[in-house]
């Protein structure tokens, strides 16, 4: 008989909390060997019980769940963890699996996909809800656009300095179409509404300085 699967579950909310370790224990291969109501706590148990897989909320008092998983991967780069949330932001979801989280589960899931997600996450793999998973792909989409040409680029830095089309083409030596066209491109590129957005994202991805 292979050994249990030894896990940590870390919840602010005591019936939150002891729901899971009661639906957790009902699984023979499973164990819970001990729980947490918050950021500090949750790296004291883990450290001192090495469990094989740590469930935690990303919503903890004193330090919250991202910053503990990270703090948790620093002390161990092998630590296998799910977070388990009510928050599915595209933010929160980048943020807790960039910090090193293998899944990602909303709250109010059946059981059978968290029983599912910890025996995947303890064998080395990884899992996210579908839903979790399509926001994750559309951050990335945004956070990762199609690169853009040499041309779009000096269109970009006449953008940033507040150039019309016009001004543009004028700059640049050609059409006023042209310099339209490449516009449009640079604002599909970047997921902008806008001029002004799409200077704003190409700051922040670094392409342009204001």
């Amino acid at each position: 008989m292979t050994d249990p699967i030894r896990i940590v579950v870390a919840d602010d909310h005591p019936i939150v909390r002891d729901g899971l370790v009661a639906v957790l224990s009902t699984q023979p291969d499973f164990e819970v060997v001990g729980d947490a109501a918050t950021g500090p706590q949750t790296i004291q148990r883990v450290t001192a019980l090495k469990p094989d897989v740590v469930l935690l909320d990303i919503e903890m008092p004193e330090l919250d769940g991202v910053e503990t998983l990270k703090r948790l991967r620093e002390l161990d780069p092998n630590l296998r963890a799910i977070v388990f949330t009510a928050f599915d932001t595209d933010d929160r979801i980048l943020q807790a699996v960039q910090a090193g989280a293998q899944g990602y589960l909303l709250k109010g899931v059946p059981r059978d996909e968290i029983f599912g997600a910890v025996r995947a996450v303890h064998a080395g793999g990884a899992l996210l809800q579908p839903v979790v998973a399509s926001k994750l792909l559309r951050r990335f989409g945004q956070d990762q656009p199609d690169a853009l040409s040499d041309r779009e680029l000096e269109v970009l830095h006449l953008l940033a300095r507040g150039l019309t089309n016009k001004e543009i083409a004028a700059e640049l030596v050609i059409t006023e179409r042209t310099a339209k066209f490449h516009v449009s491109a640079i604002l599909s590129k970047l997921g902008a509404g806008n001029r002004t957005e799409a200077v704003r994202f190409a700051a922040q991805r670094g392409l342009v300085d204001l």
